[in-house]
């Protein structure tokens, strides 16, 4: 026999939220993970910088670092900017 309270459900016993719900509608959870993926590409484009501005070689290795930090960059964008979340609110308000 439980004397424990039961956990907090809704008006219709759904859960109180939904996982990953917080996350799109937290605009500073975005502004701080879309700008930390941002400020990761630009550590690691100047990184593969400083190979270059040493005199050294284009290798693929410095072609792979500069993609790989515009690829970061571009996360950061499309984390800040949520263009899933608004076009699932344009197309719902179409219905």
């Amino acid at each position: 026999m439980s004397t424990a309270p039961e956990a907090p459900t809704g008006e219709h016993d759904a859960p109180v939220s939904k996982a990953g719900q917080t996350f799109k509608s937290c605009w500073s959870c975005r502004i701080i993970s879309g700008g930390g993926l941002i400020l990761a590409g630009a550590y690691v484009f100047q990184a593969a910088r400083k190979v270059l501005r040493r005199g050294g070689p284009t290798s693929m290795g410095t072609v792979a670092q500069i993609t790989f930090a515009a690829s970061l960059a571009a996360w950061g964008i499309v984390v800040i900017v949520e263009p899933v979340g608004k076009a699932q609110k344009k197309t719902e308000a179409n219905r």
